[in-house]
């Protein structure tokens, strides 16, 4: 699925997101600034979150909490230097939760995905728009890292 989207449609964007996504684990991808952290910003608020929500970039994961107590993950992996950080904060925990995990900067962790998530790729073109690549991927379809 591809997609474009401003930002007064971000929201509007978050909720097609959602019901496009098979899988509870989404990986944001695109460059500095390209706006992740405000797309998941607008997706947590669709998925009910009710804490505040900012990046992880410094602490690695905020966990928030939906209306119903549900736990949301958001991960900022930008200033990790391997992926034995990830593993020693106990990312396979998350990832097993069945929790939502939004992940930024995925690439810096590419052997400790699972193959059940949704690739989320975004591109920001001149006239202030962004585009949204979605692919959901299977156990038994390519690794999105290949």
């Amino acid at each position: 699925m591809k997609f474009d989207y401003t930002l007064l449609e971000i929201n509007e964007a978050a909720q097609k997101i959602i019901r496009a996504s098979k899988h509870h684990i989404l990986l944001f991808y695109g460059s500095m600034g390209v706006g992740k952290t405000t797309l998941i910003k607008a997706i947590a608020t669709q998925l009910g979150v009710v804490d505040n929500v900012n990046s992880p970039t410094f602490s690695l994961v905020n966990e928030y909490r939906d209306k119903n107590n549900k736990p949301v993950y958001h991960f900022d992996f930008y200033r990790i230097e391997s992926e034995e950080e990830a593993m020693d904060m106990g990312i396979e925990e998350y990832f097993d939760s069945d929790a939502y995990c939004l992940i930024e900067w995925p690439e810096k962790i590419k052997n400790l995905v699972p193959l059940d998530i949704v690739s989320v790729t975004m591109h920001k073109k001149g006239d202030g728009k962004r585009t949204i690549t979605l692919e959901n991927y299977e156990p038994k379809t390519k690794n999105p890292f290949q």
